[in-house]
């Protein structure tokens, strides 16, 4: 017969290792699910500052990360091999400086607004 196992005898090996056992597991998954779990969180977008902000000739330009906006509408630009920006408003004459080419592309512009072109190729 065997001997009675109650709350006071020690913990048998299995038991040790069946709870070391269960304490490693739950620690894996635990490291392996946070990562989806941090990724279900809604995060918190901000929209960066623009790096240069200038009103010229009445137009609001916004150079930033994301490009150059006049008036809030984004300024197709293209960065040349030699350093230097062209834009789909005046693609022949390139400029040294962003600023330079949004104040070239105001002027050319006049009164009109940039179109919104919806899916048009972006040349980074």
């Amino acid at each position: 017969m065997h001997a009675a196992t109650g709350p006071t005898a020690p913990p048998t090996r299995r038991t040790a290792l069946r709870t070391v056992f269960t304490a490693a597991v739950l620690a894996v998954t635990g490291a392996a699910l946070t990562p989806v779990l941090r990724a279900r969180r809604p995060r918190q977008t901000l929209t960066p500052a623009p790096l240069t902000e200038e009103t010229y000739r009445g137009r609001h330009i916004a150079i930033g990360r994301g490009g150059i906006r006049i008036d809030g509408r984004p300024l197709h630009v293209m960065r040349r091999a030699d350093g230097s920006y062209l834009s789909g408003v005046n693609h022949f004459e390139s400029f040294a400086t962003p600023l330079e080419l949004a104040r070239a592309a105001v002027d050319e512009l006049g009164t009109a607004r940039l179109a919104l072109a919806a899916g048009a190729p972006h040349h980074g």
